[in-house]
């Protein structure tokens, strides 16, 4: 299992002159000295998890599973994206499972908080709020109506242990709070951020409560940094796209788009644009991450890509088995002259639409496409992915000579709310 990168389709370029750099900035992150260093904790988390709260996460999953129609994970930004990415890729967006996950505490909008809570009112209920401090405003404001949600529907010692903090292991708001009321906790590591947290607690409870292997899935997290190890840009393919991405963006590029074909990776195209977003978009640097899913934004975006502003390459993202097939049926009458598909599969009819579009941006819009290819949509696969994806946007930012693991840009509209809304 890997992610195999081809860089035939923005031509045959020559990485050597970077090695040198890559093998500085590798040492760096190995040793831990980089600037951001007290966030690196990512780079060795699949061979020195926590094995006891992962075997608690897996304990109050079961839990979870046993006792709840509905989960609500409640958190913004990494406290929520990497697991709805995790949960979608791997199941689809139609499972066939039991309990309903349901996300709150990463909007301000009324009508879909108001909407949310109607829609649990009948239904077991447990949530799992996930923040490091606690004071988070979209999660901190969805979790106290949550709570006295909980605690009018079950009552007080009820509604105690049908809540699950995910937050600091020793300080915070959420923290203090959890301990006075008396939730189960888990713990976000002090040296792992929010977009990097997807493979501890924060990311795995919801996943595990869906159903999900998570021991397969750190299995592939370890095989991925085990197999980014050696700098050698001849072998690593993470550090390959880390310095392709800024070849393009020399070249005058200044927007990455990636592309999937699969309606269930949507989820993790957002959890992507905030991993290489927040963490490269400082000082005037960076590209600007988006995202497409085609045929869908054929139909929609497709005229830009085609022949709009030479402003963007694409990193396609292509999965070799589907989750689901079938195949296309004949009809006598043929009355929609669909025939010349019957008997085809739909997951060909997909594949010849992903080669007519590479075909008509690369040769004739003349735009640079990097190729990723994953085997399938397993739970092993998905955790070769973030860790890959770690491992390459920690390198591609520290190309840029940023800090990958700040995002003081976040907190300025936060301070401009506060003083609207009289906080003191």
């Amino acid at each position: 299992m890997s992610i195999k990168l081809d860089l035939t389709q923005v031509g045959h370029p020559d990485l050597s002159g970077y090695q040198a750099l890559v093998t500085r900035i590798h040492q760096k992150i190995q040793s831990k000295t980089g600037i951001g260093s007290d966030f690196l904790g990512w780079n060795t988390w699949p061979f020195d998890y926590d094995k006891d709260e992962f075997e608690k996460v897996k304990s109050l999953a079961k839990t979870i599973r046993e006792n709840a129609e509905v989960l609500v994970v409640c958190g913004i930004g990494g406290s929520y994206l990497g697991s709805r990415a995790a949960i979608e890729m791997i199941q689809g967006l139609y499972p066939n499972r039991k309990l309903e996950l349901v996300y709150l505490g990463n909007t301000l909008s009324s009508t879909y908080i108001v909407q949310a809570i109607d829609r649990i009112k009948d239904k077991s209920v447990y949530v799992n709020v996930i923040s490091k401090s606690g004071t988070t405003t979209e999660t901190a404001m969805a979790f106290r109506l949550l709570k006295q949600f909980l605690e009018q529907k079950y009552g007080k010692d009820e509604a105690k242990k049908r809540i699950i903090a995910t937050t600091d292991k020793h300080k915070g708001t959420l923290k203090s709070f959890a301990d006075k009321e008396g939730y189960a906790t888990l713990s976000i590591p002090d040296d792992i951020g929010g977009r990097y947290s997807v493979l501890t607690s924060v990311g795995l409870l919801p996943i595990a409560a869906a159903g999900i292997d998570i021991d397969e899935m750190m299995e592939g997290a370890k095989k991925a940094a085990t197999d980014c190890q050696d700098d050698d840009l001849e072998v690593n393919t993470a550090y390959q796209y880390a310095v392709m991405r800024r070849l393009l963006e020399k070249e005058g590029k200044s927007i990455e788009l990636l592309v999937s074909y699969e309606s269930q990776l949507t989820m993790f195209a957002e959890w992507w644009k905030q991993l290489f977003g927040e963490s490269e978009g400082k000082e005037d640097k960076g590209l600007f991450p988006a995202s497409v899913n085609f045929s869908t934004d054929l139909h929609s975006m497709g005229q830009f890509v085609q022949e709009g502003k030479k402003v963007l390459f694409e990193t396609l993202l292509m999965i070799n088995k589907p989750l689901l097939d079938m195949t296309f049926p004949e009809d006598k009458d043929n009355l929609d002259g669909m025939n010349y598909l019957a008997g085809k599969k739909l997951s060909d009819v997909n594949n010849a639409a992903m080669k007519g579009t590479l075909i008509a941006h690369h040769d004739e819009a003349k735009i640079p496409n990097m190729i990723l290819t994953v085997e399938d949509f397993s739970a092993r696969s998905f955790g070769y992915m973030a860790q890959w994806f770690f491992i390459a946007c920690g390198m591609s930012v520290y190309l840029l000579n940023v800090n990958p693991f700040n995002q003081p840009g976040v907190e300025v509209y936060k301070k401009n709310m506060f003083k609207l809304l009289g906080k003191q």
